[in-house]
């Protein structure tokens, strides 16, 4: 899509106002560092969400939430039906603070201590740290070829005692979406092991042209039953700061185990209620908007690194706005965000991090304007003949 084509309030960014910003992304760093690490837009809000939000703070309504009264619900259930035609029952909603608590909480109430939990690096990298808080034990079950799931890997893992997997679809950091054959078959290893797959769900809202999200409860019974989904607008339409997700389940044991939950881990912010059930109930058009201008973005990073950086690997995401660059043949080290960092003046995330599969990878965030992406990859490309004319 032609850029004039696209919402010009998406696509002609103020450095300065993005700046003024307090959230971590903007604040982490001084001034002459570029921000593209953190998994945060730099969009402006929906019209609805911001409309909600100063309607509450005009009449003084900043107490404790209340997610019946905000209809979030229901409006998560309208959304969810329009955007994946995943027909929810609302009375299977569990409103939570956020996706990384609501997984933790989940694996205390599901499980005993010590049991394993399964991950497949790379992958969000608080997965690794939440399964020792919630008192148990990991379970590393790489990611195949093509960022697929190793279904192999994974029944070795049941059959060795693991009782849970940490299942992240869409992916992050490499943006695939598993397709419902893959996520089928996975169903079908967790019942027959009676394991748990913990689905998060977050950047959902954010498939891309050319794919489409398949949510896990959907796919069979086994799913229903052995499978309990996490969902947020926080990631769509940029919302992390206001502390409101959503943990859904389809049926038994589910539904049960999932009500097991402490009274703390039902806890939400009152604004992020307020403001999610806006966004899923209003704010399509505005989503739609910000999947074509990344869309857009998608087929412009390509161009750029294959342009500016011709060596890099990549394989374009299918969801979100998160791009995982092998920069391996650069020789800027087994962590290439930090020589980035320090001589482009450009911040990514931690290719590490992520876990296995990591080395010589850096994440970027393309949820900017076309033109604060042009600038970010010619600051990979800069370190680059830096590092090139030092040796």
């Amino acid at each position: 899509m032609a850029i004039a084509a696209l919402d010009p309030e998406l696509t002609d960014l103020a450095l300065d106002r993005l700046r003024a910003r307090r959230s971590v992304k903007w604040s982490r760093f001084g001034p002459d560092v570029l921000p593209a690490w953190v998994a945060e837009m730099d969009f402006p809000l929906a019209p609805p969400v911001s409309a909600a939000l100063a309607e509450a703070v005009g009449r003084d309504d900043t107490g404790y939430a209340d997610p019946a009264a905000a209809g979030l619900a229901a409006a998560l259930a309208g959304f969810l039906d329009r955007r994946h035609g995943w027909e929810i029952d609302t009375g299977q909603v569990i409103a939570t603070g956020e996706v990384v608590a609501g997984l933790t909480e989940l694996l205390r109430t599901l499980l005993a201590p010590g049991d394993g939990v399964i991950v497949s690096p790379p992958v969000y990298h608080p997965f690794f740290s939440l399964v020792g808080e919630a008192g148990c034990g990991l379970v590393e079950v790489p990611l195949g070829p093509g960022h697929r799931l190793d279904l192999d890997g994974i029944d070795a893992a049941f059959t060795a005692g693991a009782r849970a997997i940490l299942l992240c679809n869409p992916q992050n950091p490499t943006g695939a979406a598993a397709a419902s054959t893959e996520l089928a078959a996975l169903a079908e290893l967790a019942a027959a092991h009676e394991g748990w797959v913990l689905a998060d769900e977050i950047h959902a809202p954010l498939a891309l042209p050319g794919a489409r999200h398949v949510p896990f409860l959907t796919v069979s019974d086994a799913a229903r039953a052995r499978g309990i989904a996490l969902v947020s607008a926080s990631k769509a339409f940029n919302l992390a700061g206001l502390g409101c997700a959503q943990i859904v389940t389809a049926g038994e044991p589910a539904r049960s185990a999932a009500a097991g939950l402490p009274a703390g881990a039902r806890h939400c912010g009152h604004l992020g209620a307020l403001a999610a059930a806006a966004a899923y109930r209003d704010g399509d058009a505005w989503l739609d908007s910000v999947v074509a201008v990344l869309a857009h973005n998608r087929e412009l990073l390509g161009a750029l690194l294959a342009e500016l950086l011709p060596d890099a690997r990549w394989a374009p995401p299918a969801a979100g706005y998160l791009a995982w660059i092998d920069l391996g043949a650069y020789d800027l080290g087994p962590d290439p965000a930090a020589p980035i960092l320090e001589r482009g003046r450009l911040a990514l995330s931690s290719g590490p991090m992520f876990g296995r599969g990591g080395d010589g990878h850096v994440r970027l965030n393309a949820g900017t304007s076309p033109g604060l992406l042009r600038v970010a990859v010619e600051r990979i490309a800069a370190t680059v003949a830096t590092t090139r004319a030092r040796r």
